[in-house]
């Protein structure tokens, strides 16, 4: 269902089929509602057991007390309550930022992902009561920003079997290259002549070929550098260390990292942000064949170190190995790499923490950024004796250590770290921090926040917020 938002002064005279958000006390029931809803909620003392009415239309109040939700939640939650009208009027006394925040919960919240289903083609009319002018609001940056998240997650939902490499790569050129983003597809005689072993040796099983999406954003009198590497396995069996047939269920969403930096540095050329970003959108789907890379091969990385192959379902850190040196090789300030990489993050921090590993300033930098946008990440640390588990008799290192269990997304952390280039500048490791949003990147349970059901786009919003942060330090 299409969303349109509609601005108005003046509150409605009808209140007959209102509902309040946020689950206030009576005493903080907003003086404007009328009395008979008043007296309805003094009594059941919850937003939720006034009744609302059968038609298409729905007014809802959004109290000016949340004590326990923030307003980018109640925003979300309003979507919900209105996902089956086609009309709907969002009333608040909120302030400026609280309306802003209550705005992208609605936006974010009214996403569908209703491409395989014989969806009536609706538009739901929302009209948000407010003081606020839409360029005070900033309605076009929100609607960006949930309009970056929402693609995401369209490709990110989409059957492997509609999106693999190749489309994937046709996908990101036709996004970015329409906001005037230089975009180059390496195949795999580019792949080869580029020395990316580690892509190629993940794809080479599958008869979709691999590719590698480079896309630059350089603005106009920019000065900071930023480099995103997603991970981008649009499916992942686990090749010849072939996983269980349950744990293959989802493995859909293994491109994630991808997509992520993908509508990032879309919606940071969107927004018109003063910093030089580059994306590297890493795919191939890992699947057994009998080209597939073998445990115990040795493959060769773009900076030449050597890596014994353990396991093939240690897939991500290869690819991503790979998007590491290249994104090194301009010597951003700082580099990001987003992948779903690691079962073990999921055991360590569940499904809404993203865990983030590297540099202790970068990490901060991705701290105070995620809080900004009421996404969840937690600092991990990066043992240094846990990198002599990744030692090899044969090769520079192991892509794993069979038979150990502890540890795992450190230790997949760790690896990624022996990718990051030096500094021409310091001549220390250029800044760097690694998200591994395997356990947030698909919700498979509940709703809850902004978060529905399936691809989540977390990271998307936090990757801007940085974004942002370095064009206005750069200023």
């Amino acid at each position: 269902m299409a969303v349109k938002i509609e601005f108005i002064t003046k509150r409605p005279d009808d209140f007959s089929g209102a509902l309040i958000l946020g689950n206030p006390s009576s005493e903080a029931i907003p003086s404007w509602v009328p009395n008979p809803i008043r007296e309805k909620l003094g009594k059941s003392k919850a937003a939720d057991k006034i009744t609302t009415p059968k038609g298409n239309s729905l007014t809802i109040f959004v109290s000016d007390e949340t004590p326990e939700k923030s307003w980018l939640q109640l925003g979300a939650d309003a979507a919900k309550a209105i996902s089956d009208k086609t009309e709907a009027i969002v009333d608040t006394d909120a302030n400026l930022e609280s309306s802003r925040n209550i705005i992208l919960g609605l936006l974010l919240g009214t996403y569908e992902f209703a491409q395989y289903k014989r969806a009536k083609n609706l538009t739901q009319k929302i009209m948000f009561v407010t003081q606020f002018s839409s360029k005070e609001l900033k309605f076009a940056e929100l609607q960006i920003k949930a309009a970056a998240v929402a693609k995401a997650k369209d490709l990110v939902n989409t059957p492997a079997n509609h999106m693999y490499p190749e489309l994937l790569a046709t996908e990101a050129k036709n996004w970015a290259g329409k906001l005037g983003l230089k975009v180059e597809v390496w195949d795999t005689k580019r792949l080869a002549k580029e020395r990316c072993g580690g892509i190629l040796a993940v794809g080479q099983g599958s008869i979709r070929e691999p590719r590698l999406v480079k896309i630059s954003y350089r603005p106009s009198g920019a000065t900071g550098k930023l480099a995103l590497v997603g991970k981008g396995i649009t499916f992942d069996t686990g090749g010849l260390s072939l996983k269980p047939a349950e744990s293959m269920v989802g493995m859909k969403y293994d491109m994630t990292g991808a997509a992520t930096v993908l509508a990032a540095i879309s919606a940071i050329a969107e927004l018109k942000l003063k910093v030089n970003v580059t994306a590297y959108m890493c795919l191939a789907e890992n699947m057994p064949g009998p080209n597939s890379t073998r445990p115990n091969d040795v493959i060769t990385a773009r900076n030449g170190k050597t890596i014994e192959v353990l396991n093939t379902d240690a897939e991500g850190r290869l690819v991503l190995a790979d998007g590491l040196v290249l994104a090194s090789e301009e010597q951003p300030d700082l580099i990001v790499d987003v992948a779903t990489l690691t079962g073990a993050a999921t055991i360590a921090l569940g499904n809404r923490y993203t865990g983030a590993m590297g540099s202790d300033e970068a990490i901060m930098q991705i701290l105070d950024a995620s809080a900004e946008n009421e996404e969840l990440v937690w600092g991990m640390p990066m043992p240094r004796e846990l990198r002599e588990l990744l030692d090899s008799e044969i090769a520079d290192i192991a892509n794993v250590k069979i038979g150990n269990r502890a540890g795992g997304m450190l230790i997949g952390a760790i690896f990624l770290k022996e990718f990051v280039g030096i500094s021409k500048k310091t001549g220390e490791q250029i800044p760097w921090v690694h998200l591994d949003i395997a356990g947030t990147a698909n919700n498979s349970g509940a709703a809850f926040g902004v978060t529905g059901k399936g691809a989540t786009g977390v990271m998307i919003r936090t990757l801007i917020s940085l974004a942002a942060r370095i064009s206005t330090n750069n200023r």
